[in-house]
């Protein structure tokens, strides 16, 4: 494993690189036609998700101070609500995106500094147990992703598909 300049991420550095492996294990294997499926017009569909999740890698990067831009940035930008008069990016375009974003942002995380961590990030929450903080936000993101995969879990087993499967790709380094 690598080690981060900074111990405050000694456990979301493992987070992050089991959340890009969930993200793509939950996806494997799902059509870009069910992509789209929402249940009982309730559900938000996991292109949806996967967008979310993808928003969130891309918060990551922008408060980590690289200045990628998320393409789709329009349609998941701070949870947006989903329109369905939208049309969506597809599947794969969000998958490339995810390619794109995270071996920036796992770099970036390796190597951010205690310092940086502890620069106030105004959220405005306004909770007083919670120091709005870039290490905070971090974590918020990181819980968020997790979440997100769950959610996409649960649409492969309503839509039919074997639950997700844990064939962790070692070569994958982010």
């Amino acid at each position: 494993m690598d080690t981060p300049t900074s111990n405050k991420l000694d456990i979301i550095i493992p987070a992050f690189r089991s959340h890009s492996q969930n993200f793509l294990m939950v996806l494997d294997g799902i059509s870009e036609e069910d992509a789209l499926k929402r249940i009982e017009g309730r559900t938000n569909h996991i292109i949806w998700m996967a967008g979310n999740f993808l928003d969130m890698r891309y918060a990551l990067s922008y408060i980590l101070g690289l200045k990628e831009e998320f393409e789709f940035k329009d349609f998941f930008f701070q949870g947006k609500a989903l329109n369905e008069n939208f049309k969506y990016p597809s599947l794969q375009q969000l998958k490339d995106a995810f390619h794109k974003i995270s071996p920036l942002v796992y770099h970036k995380l390796l190597q951010v500094s205690d310092e940086d961590l502890d620069k106030a990030f105004p959220m405005g929450m306004n909770i007083d147990f919670f120091p709005e903080t870039v290490l905070n936000f971090v974590g918020m993101c990181i819980g968020r992703e997790d979440y997100l995969c769950g959610q996409i879990g649960l649409m492969r087993r309503i839509l039919g598909y074997e639950g997700m499967k844990y064939n962790f790709d070692k070569d994958l380094k982010y």
